[in-house]
């Protein structure tokens, strides 16, 4: 799916504007966050979110999230 779809179902995770999501969206866009390459529950994608959301606003933090996506044993 597009980085913009996938954006659009982070985005229903939050309840508006926030730091945390500007930088996911910045990150997508720039490419320095991928989308899961195996699909992700809504239920696996909120988990990671709300962990994404406990740290400060920063790239160490997209970093984490990137990682958190990309692991298949979590």
């Amino acid at each position: 799916m597009p980085y913009r779809q996938f954006l659009d179902r982070i985005r229903r995770l939050f309840d508006g504007p926030s730091e945390h999501l500007d930088l996911i969206a910045d990150s997508l866009a720039q490419g320095r966050l991928k989308q899961p390459v195996k699909p992700m529950s809504d239920y696996e994608l909120a988990q990671a979110i709300r962990e994404f959301q406990g740290l400060p606003p920063t790239t160490s933090a997209i970093e984490k999230l990137s990682s958190h996506l990309a692991n298949d044993d979590d």
